[in-house]
């Protein structure tokens, strides 16, 4: 005959959270969406080192950087949007809350980029400096940037996704100003971005495969990074970094009892 320990009952209604039952949940999920990105990162540069290869173009950098290729350019540019799809979805997938989902995505979109660099180097020894000029994306004009621009942002998104995600909050205050500081700065690099693209005079499709910039304009991109960087304050403020995995538990629940879906 078992004794029961009427400490242990639970209340009626009351069950243990899944990540109560398991507390290394939560970590395995951080290594698991860091694992997603390193091969979501390796698929980008094989098929970027694919196509650059078909066209003569390992290096971006040189005169009609992007050549017709057989009607390839419209299938590139879905494809790059699936890829953010795929690293937003990966993000709502891992979180409970809405605050986590986006720190899971932000996470995992720094490692992809990255690692996508890291990646490059291997199979094909580009880029040879974090100076290089490299055509970051297409949507919704092409945006032009050292290798360097790129990464600083994407490291904001790792520290600011493993915060979030990782560490345990101990107070929240109103941050709407910092989120709003950050739209902001979106804003301003992606002006810095496509800052070419925009002041053609001929916006035609042939143009726009022929742009080649001289000039990066660090001086608003340094400000732009600053501005993105913003909501890092409020969330540094409220978080024990790695600890009270118990009090980071009970903290999502609350959460989830408001905010999730």
């Amino acid at each position: 005959m078992s004794m029961h320990n009427p400490n242990q009952q639970q209340s009626p209604g009351v069950s243990l959270s899944e990540t109560e039952r398991n507390p290394l949940k939560e970590k395995n999920k951080f290594y698991v969406v860091c694992a997603y990105a390193a091969g979501m990162a390796w698929v980008e540069s094989a098929v970027v080192f694919y196509l650059r290869t078909m066209i003569n173009r390992i290096n971006p950098y040189q005169p009609l950087p992007l050549p017709e290729a057989g009607g390839l350019g419209m299938a590139e540019v879905v494809r790059e949007a699936a890829t953010l799809l795929m690293l937003l979805t990966v993000g709502i997938l891992a979180g409970r809350t809405w605050r986590e989902r986006l720190g899971y995505a932000a996470l995992a979109f720094g490692l992809w980029d990255i690692l996508y660099y890291v990646f490059l180097v291997v199979m094909c020894s580009w880029p040879t400096s974090i100076l290089d000029w490299d055509i970051l994306f297409l949507i919704p004009l092409p945006w032009w940037g050292p290798v360097l621009a790129p990464v600083l942002i994407a490291s904001l998104m790792i520290i600011w996704g493993t915060l979030v995600t990782q560490a345990a909050p101990i107070y929240r205050p109103p941050v709407w100003h910092y989120w709003a500081l950050f739209a902001a700065g979106i804003l301003l690099a992606l002006y810095v971005f496509m800052a070419d693209a925009i002041h053609l005079n001929d916006k035609s499709v042939e143009s726009m495969r022929r742009l080649l910039p001289t000039r990066f304009n660090w001086w608003l991109f340094t400000p732009a990074l600053f501005l993105i960087a913003s909501p890092l304050i409020p969330t540094l403020m409220t978080r024990r970094i790695f600890g009270a995995s118990q009090a980071s538990t009970m903290y999502s629940r609350q959460e989830e009892d408001m905010n999730s879906i």
